[in-house]
């Protein structure tokens, strides 16, 4: 009697083991179902350009010399901010803003429809040279690669001009305005 009871004690044991492994792999077999059919739906993110961002520029209270700028996605599609802006500060800047390298980010800023990323720009500084007060910020948008996306856009500079010297700089796009200005 007792051999009986083990043999069907390791039966039924060795059933529910069998039972257990195809059920997990039903589970499985349906999640990547699910998975693969999520991925068809998620709409694709295209890369962020003048065409489908809104640029502000505003000066900030602090820091100090410090102007920040936004690109907010107007697009009906999730979009990237590469890298950083290429900026001309006034209509006569023969080249932009060098890069502030420091503050690259861990990932590229995804914005969805309607949020918005930020870099800072460091107008001047006592170590720069030279410089003058412009009143226009010219803005392009980087692709995958760090070339330009399009056509440049040109901002108004608030208080009527802004002083630029040497020394200006921009971040990286940011997915915040005090990482933006945290530099």
């Amino acid at each position: 009697m007792r051999t009986a009871t083990r043999l069907l004690s390791r039966s039924a044991a060795s059933s529910m083991v069998v039972a257990a492994a195809l059920a997990l792999v039903g589970i499985q077999a349906a999640a990547g179902q699910t998975a693969s059919a999520a991925t068809k739906q998620a709409p694709s993110v295209v890369t962020c350009t003048a065409a489908n961002t809104k640029l502000t520029v505003t000066e900030v209270s602090r820091p100090i010399n410090h102007l920040l700028l936004k690109a907010t996605n107007t697009g009906a599609k999730p979009c990237y901010a590469y890298s950083a802006p290429y900026l001309r500060a006034g209509a006569d800047a023969q080249a932009p803003l060098p890069w502030a390298r420091e503050t690259t980010p861990q990932a590229v800023v995804m914005l969805k429809p309607g949020q918005s990323a930020y870099a800072g720009v460091l107008t001047y500084s006592p170590d720069g040279a030279g410089g003058g007060a412009e009143k226009t910020l010219g803005v392009i948008l980087t692709d995958k690669k760090g070339g330009a996306t399009g056509k440049e856009k040109t901002l108004k500079l608030p208080n009527g001009g802004v002083f630029f010297n040497s020394a200006a700089t921009v971040t990286y796009w940011q997915d915040n305005a005090a990482d933006a200005l945290s530099w």
